[in-house]
C-alpha cells in the first residue's frame, strides 16, 4: 500500500474523534427500512444531580429503566463513563454511569412488537481473588452460554467493587482490570498517592439479560450462542498510565461480523501486575453473539470518541453522532470505556471511549451466506474541528422524569472532513491517516 502503521496519536489530539468503516460515507449515509432511536441516561452511585440520576446500586437499573421499557426501548450498552484504573485515587465522576437505550422507530410493523418487551434482569456473580484474569472470563463466558440456553440473552457486564467506602472514602468501580498497583505511577495533576489500605480487593459482575415470559420470546432470541474473540491494543503510557491506544478494530471484528455475530461485550486486562515490566500492547477479549436463525452478515461503524464532562454535567460524547447515524439504521451494541484522560483548555476532564456499531449488509437476507472473499475495508475519517458542540444536554423531563441526552442537534456527520474516507479496495490491513 505504501504507507505503515502510523505513529500512536498524541495524547494532547484536540480533534473530537475519529470514524473507523467498512463502507465508504456514501454507503454508511444510505437509508434503509430500519430507523432507530436512541435515550442516552447517566446515573451516579454518589448522588443525584440535574442531569443524573440516582440509584444506590446498579442492580437498580431494570426497576429505573421500565418507564423506557414500556415505550419499546431496551438496555443496548451500559458502560462507566470515567475509568479510574492504574491511579493511586478515583477520579472525579467514577461512580457515574452512562445506559444507552434503543428501539426501532414505532410504526404501524413495529407497533405490535411491544407485546413481547422483555424483563431486564440483573445476576451479580462473584468473582475468584482480587482481578479478573483471561481464564475468568472465560469462565464466564461458559456461565452465560449455560444462563442463554434458559431462553435468556446476555446484554453486558459492569465489574464493580462490593465495599463501596474503606475508610471514608468512595471506590472507583473498575471495569475488567488488576488490582492498583502498590507503586505510584505518573499521574493527572492534582493526584495525590494514598495509602494501599484504602482500596478493596472484593469484586463483584453485575451480569444484565433479557428474559421474556413463557411463548412470547422472538424466535431469534431463542438459543443465542455466546463466543470470545481476541482484543489487542498498542498502548503508550506516562509511568503506569495508559496516555495512548490504537487498534486495528476492524480487522478484529471483521471475520465475526461476516457470520451475521455482534458484538455484545468487551473486557481488557488494563493493569500491569506488581513486579512485571510495563507492556506496549494489552490484550482482552470480545463477546460476540450467536443468533440461532442465522442473520445476514454485518457492516460496521467503529468511534474513538472523547467525552468531556464540566461541572457535573456531560459536555460532549458520542451522543450526536449517535443520534444522526440512528437515521441510517446504525445498532449500538458495545461501548468500550479507556483509561485515557486528560484535562481540555478549559480544565475539564475528557475521557476516551471506542464505541462500535453495527448494521446488516443491504441486499442480504438471513440466512444467505456472504462472500467470503471479500475483504473487509479499513476506513479512518478524523474530526475537521477541534470545538465539539457546546452540550448534549437537553431539557430534564424525559420518560417518567428522567432527563435525556443527546438529540436535537444537526449531522454530526457535517462535523467530519468530507474526504476523509479515503479507502484503497481490496485492503484492509492498514488504516493510513
Amino acid at each position: 500500500m505504501g504507507c505503515g502503521l502510523r505513529k500512536l496519536e498524541d495524547p494532547e489530539d484536540s480533534s473530537p474523534g475519529k470514524i473507523y468503516s467498512t463502507l465508504k460515507r456514501p454507503q454508511v449515509e444510505t437509508k434503509t427500512d430500519t430507523v432507530y432511536e436512541y435515550v442516552l441516561l447517566d446515573f451516579s452511585l454518589e448522588g443525584s444531580r440535574p442531569t443524573v440520576q440516582y440509584v444506590s446500586s446498579l442492580s437498580e437499573l431494570p426497576q429505573a429503566l421500565q418507564p423506557y421499557y414500556t415505550q419499546g426501548y431496551l438496555l443496548a450498552a451500559l458502560h462507566p463513563i470515567i475509568l479510574s484504573v492504574g491511579r493511586t485515587r478515583s477520579l472525579p465522576f467514577s461512580l457515574l454511569y452512562r445506559a444507552i437505550l434503543a428501539r426501532p422507530r414505532p410504526s404501524k410493523q413495529t407497533a405490535s412488537m411491544y407485546h413481547s418487551v422483555p424483563v431486564l434482569r440483573v445476576e451479580e456473580w462473584p468473582l475468584p481473588g482480587d482481578s479478573l484474569t483471561a481464564d475468568t472470563v472465560r469462565a464466564l463466558i461458559d456461565r452465560v452460554n449455560s444462563s442463554a440456553r434458559g431462553g435468556v440473552r446476555f446484554i453486558g457486564s459492569v465489574l464493580q467493587q462490593v465495599s463501596g467506602i474503606t475508610n471514608g472514602r468512595v471506590h472507583s468501580p473498575k471495569r475488567a482490570c488488576r488490582s492498583p498497583p502498590r507503586t505510584p505511577p505518573e499521574t493527572l495533576p492534582g493526584d495525590k498517592e494514598l495509602d494501599d489500605n484504602t482500596y478493596s480487593p472484593d469484586l463483584r459482575l453485575l451480569v444484565f439479560f433479557h428474559s421474556w415470559a413463557p411463548g412470547c420470546a422472538p424466535l431469534d432470541s431463542l438459543g443465542c450462542q455466546y463466543h470470545q474473540g481476541a482484543l489487542s491494543m498498542r498502548v503508550s503510557r506516562k509511568g503506569h498510565v495508559v496516555s495512548a491506544l490504537e487498534a486495528d478494530w476492524l480487522e478484529l471484528t471483521a471475520a465475526y461480523y461476516r457470520k451475521g455475530w455482534s458484538l455484545v461485550d468487551s473486557f481488557v486486562y488494563w493493569d500491569t501486575p506488581k513486579g512485571e515490566p510495563v507492556p506496549r500492547s494489552l490484550e482482552g477479549l470480545f463477546v460476540y453473539e450467536e443468533r440461532s436463525t442465522s442473520p445476514p452478515a454485518n457492516d460496521t461503524i467503529v468511534v474513538e470518541q472523547w467525552t468531556v464532562i464540566e461541572d457535573s454535567n456531560v459536555k460532549t460524547d458520542y451522543g450526536p453522532l449517535l443520534h444522526t447515524l440512528a437515521e441510517f439504521g446504525w445498532l449500538l451494541t458495545c461501548v468500550l470505556p479507556t483509561p485515557i484522560i486528560r484535562h481540555d483548555s478549559d480544565g475539564n476532564l475528557a475521557t476516551k471511549q471506542v464505541v462500535f456499531l453495527q448494521r446488516p449488509v443491504r441486499g442480504q437476507t438471513a440466512g444467505q451466506p456472504r462472500n467470503q472473499s471479500v475483504s473487509s475495508h479499513s476506513v479512518s475519517r478524523a474530526a475537521s474541528s477541534p470545538d465539539p458542540p457546546d452540550t448534549l444536554a437537553l431539557p430534564a423531563g424525559g420518560i417518567g422524569g428522567f432527563p435525556v441526552f443527546g438529540g436535537g442537534y444537526p449531522s454530526s456527520l457535517s462535523h467530519m472532513e468530507e474526504g476523509g474516507f479515503e479507502q484503497d479496495e481490496g485492503k484492509a490491513e492498514v488504516t493510513c491517516m
